[in-house]
């Protein structure tokens, strides 16, 4: 009996490192690429401003803020983040604005942003990106509520 509730607990405490690696950073505060264990995919969160898209960060360029490492395309890139990470970092930590504003986490993809109010934006889907694009102040003021009450839940199914 005690070797049967022992297997039951060790599948209990398993459960969770089964869920897809995309579904294991839900409800985290910063977005992790689950294979590359970097913000933005790696990819360089003030060229989002600088050059109107994301470039490809490189390691050599790297900077830890928030326990995770950002990848940045040059030093100067780099060097300008780590004084005001808070002005460069998608807001929400990557997670999608507009379903963060629905009530649940989704990771955001980097490709799929929107610079609105001098803050960047993630979403995880087109359709996400178009229905923020509609109405962005009122998607943004749900959004806000819900992360900062942590309210969110995971995905729906």
């Amino acid at each position: 009996m005690a070797r049967l509730a022992l297997v039951v607990v060790a599948a209990a405490a398993a459960l969770p490192l089964m869920q897809p690696a995309s579904a294991q950073s839900t409800g985290a505060r910063l977005v992790v690429d689950p294979l590359m264990g970097v913000a933005l995919g790696g990819f360089d969160p003030v060229s989002y401003f600088t050059e109107g898209a994301p470039l490809p960060g490189r390691s050599e360029y790297e900077h830890i803020w928030q326990g995770v490492p950002h990848y940045f395309a040059n030093a100067a890139n780099r060097d300008v983040f780590a004084r005001n990470p808070e002005i460069y970092a998608p807001r929400f930590g990557g997670h999608c604005a507009m379903a963060l504003s629905r009530g649940y986490f989704s990771d955001g993809k980097p490709q799929l942003h929107v610079i609105h109010r001098q803050r960047l934006y993630l979403f995880h889907s087109i359709g996400n990106r178009s229905a923020f694009l509609a109405a962005p102040d009122a998607a943004l003021e749900r959004a806000e509520t819900n992360w900062s009450g942590e309210a969110a839940g995971p995905a729906p199914d």
